[in-house]
């Protein structure tokens, strides 16, 4: 501000507002985000807005979230404040994803996919979601991102669980699983025989489902996570 350095403001705005948002103060991580995003556009900064919009997207979806975790509920039966806030997230995602859209950028693109789908996903509307982390897998693909793929899939399943369509959910979940191995991850591999334990008990297939569950019991037993 002394040297009168507008970018330089805005971009240590948004710093300070992604700082706040860890700290879990929200309203005052708005705040931060919103003065990136004023600066950017006052400065005809496109690739500033983009992010800054992106941020003030990620700050409402870590407070619904961060309001969600107290109510241990199901996604979608939320009381209306969470609701509203996670809606907001969803408009931010939506206007960065047109603009990073503008500017042709893929990778950023699938950032504000996956998020969507994950802030619809919260909503209650699995259909919206399911179309969103779709578009989140496709860009991860293009990039060879292992680990945003398998997230991709892992988010696919949860969101065809809701459906009713647990045999789609199960063939997400083996992927999940196949990648998680890939990448040597062991805590998303006990994740995933967790969630093919739980699908194979939705499908009635008993046996299958009591051997993803003793794998998980052996990775949780390893692992030393009680």
């Amino acid at each position: 501000r002394t040297i009168g350095d507008r970018i330089g403001e805005a971009k240590a705005s948004g710093n300070l507002g992604n700082t706040l948002k860890i700290l879990g103060q929200f309203d005052e991580a708005v705040v931060c985000c919103q003065r990136h995003l004023d600066i950017s556009r006052e400065q005809g900064d496109k690739v500033g807005e983009a992010r800054a919009l992106y941020n003030i997207g990620n700050v409402y979806h870590a407070k619904g979230k961060h309001l969600s975790w107290n109510m241990a509920q199901d996604p979608g039966c939320l009381p209306q404040e969470i609701k509203d806030t996670l809606q907001k997230a969803s408009e931010y995602y939506e206007r960065n994803l047109s603009l990073v859209k503008e500017l042709g950028d893929r990778a950023a693109q699938g950032r504000a996919y996956g998020n969507l789908g994950n802030t619809q996903y919260l909503l209650g509307n699995f259909s919206e979601a399911i179309a969103f982390h779709k578009e989140r897998l496709a860009i991860a693909k293009e990039f060879g991102d292992k680990a945003a793929e398998r997230r991709a899939y892992s988010n696919l399943g949860n969101a065809h669980i809701f459906l009713g369509r647990f045999d789609i959910s199960a063939e997400y979940y083996k992927k999940t699983l196949q990648l998680s191995r890939q990448l040597r991850d062991q805590a998303v591999e006990a994740q995933a025989c967790y969630s093919l334990g739980n699908t194979c008990t939705l499908l009635q297939d008993y046996e299958k489902a009591i051997e993803y569950h003793l794998r998980h019991l052996v990775i949780a037993q390893e692992l030393g996570d009680r």
